[in-house]
């Protein structure tokens, strides 16, 4: 699972997702990206079964790239506690993902093995996608 090895601070704020993606929206390393649409908290848990889904399609034929890391720490108190005695401790770590983020890549492959791949990844993510290609961008 990833999350980070150190942070600075161990608890964070939940902040706001407003607002479109300003970075990360271009495709940087391979032919095709699956990108976001909606804004959301991307668990963990989230990330790993679509990395598993586009490893088993691909079968050792191209490469792919993880565009997002869950650094942000979400908190939750035990169940059956009382409000109160502070702030819960760290329960999973979260990407905050805008509309227009490019969540993951895929190159060396041809158009309907990546989409494919791309198709079934998007099938674990719990936001509406799109596939995009390096063609359309230029």
């Amino acid at each position: 699972m990833l999350m980070p090895k150190r942070v600075k601070y161990r608890k964070q704020m939940r902040g706001r997702m407003k607002g479109k993606e300003t970075r990360g929206v271009e495709l940087a390393f391979g032919e095709y990206g699956l990108q976001a649409l909606e804004p959301c908290w991307l668990t963990a848990r989230q990330i790993e079964a679509a990395r598993r889904t586009i490893v088993r399609f691909l079968r050792q034929r191209g490469k792919y790239w993880i565009r997002v890391f869950p650094d942000k720490p979400v908190t939750r108190k035990p169940a059956e506690t009382r409000m109160g005695k502070g702030k819960g401790n760290v329960d999973h770590w979260v990407a905050v993902v805008r509309p227009g983020r490019i969540l993951f890549e895929i190159g060396g492959v041809s158009a309907d093995v990546a989409h494919e791949a791309l198709r079934q990844a998007s099938y674990k993510l719990p936001i509406r996608t799109q596939i995009i290609t390096a063609e359309e961008q230029v």
